[in-house]
């Protein structure tokens, strides 16, 4: 039996995390034809077919989803053990990753990178704006902001601050359409059930049309601008499309906005200073919302 490549599992959980080649490449720097390639390796030394190339899409045979299992737990063991070898240094420096919601990321964090950064010089970082859920057991990101409690095992969880939502459209859009022929921008089903968006539709009531769709808070809001209608969004994002509140009553979601991180880094420096300059970015955001 041929002794297999690590590296080469590393491909084969990155395609199954992200279900796309090229998606498997950026998160491994590398680009589709070498996810591809390192895939074909696999296969070739172990003699098993764990994609199935029929049709216009890939995907994982029943073979590739059993031999995916390991691979999960082999990388979630090797994130783990970078952890703790980088949490043994306990050193103010290295490179750490940072997700949040895009607009969050350019609104409320990139703004303030630079003195941080500053003050830390022995620290990089790689802000990553995305809107899915990121797994900090794969070593995706170090420290996560999201809104609502991360649930994800082995992670520690702080509350940073509240935000409203309200309804928002262009003032033209609604001094033009009456009341009845309002239709709503609704975040994209692949996004999960969000509290703000079925808040959002039990206002406008039992079969409100929906004029488009988006998994991006960015793209509703300029949809919104252009008039196609109400969304749901934070103040902050309502003022950068010069848009107005669309409900006379005023009424306002809450939603929570937390900080996220592995269990593993716990009292290491860098990871601390980290959650500190964003639980500061965070409140800074919320109260100028």
């Amino acid at each position: 039996m041929h002794i297999l490549d690590w590296t080469d599992l590393q491909y084969l959980a990155a395609f199954g995390a992200d279900g796309t080649l090229s998606g498997a490449g950026r998160r491994l720097g590398a680009d589709h034809a070498t996810v591809a390639r390192r895939i074909a390796a696999l296969e070739a030394k172990s003699g098993v077919k764990l994609l199935d190339r029929r049709g216009r899409r890939l995907g994982l045979t029943e073979a590739g989803r059993r031999i995916l299992d390991h691979a999960r737990r082999m990388d979630e063991e090797a994130q783990a053990l970078s952890r703790a070898l980088a949490a043994e240094s306990g050193t103010l420096s290295g490179h750490f990753s940072l997700s949040a919601p895009p607009l969050f990321c350019a609104a409320w964090i990139a703004p303030h990178i630079g003195p941080f950064l500053a003050a830390h010089p022995g620290l990089t970082l790689s802000l990553i704006g995305e809107t899915r859920i990121t797994s900090l057991g794969r070593g995706e990101a170090d420290v996560v902001m999201r809104m609502g409690r991360p649930t994800e095992a082995a992670l520690v969880a702080r509350k940073a601050g509240e935000l409203g939502y309200r309804l928002y459209a262009h003032a033209d859009y609604l001094a033009a359409t009456p009341m009845a022929n309002r239709r709503y921008l609704r975040f994209d089903p692949s996004l999960g059930d969000l509290p703000q968006d079925r808040w959002m539709m039990e206002i406008a009531g039992p079969g409100a049309p929906v004029a488009m769709t988006s998994n991006d808070l960015a793209c509703l809001a300029a949809a919104a601008e252009s008039g196609a209608g109400i969304a749901v969004l934070p103040a902050f994002v309502a003022r950068r499309f010069a848009l107005v509140e669309a409900d006379p009553q005023r009424r306002v979601f809450q939603r929570d906005v937390w900080i996220g991180w592995h269990e593993d880094w716990r009292g290491h420096p860098a990871i601390a200073a980290i959650v500190a300059f964003l639980a500061e970015a965070v409140s800074r955001g919320v109260a100028e919302a």
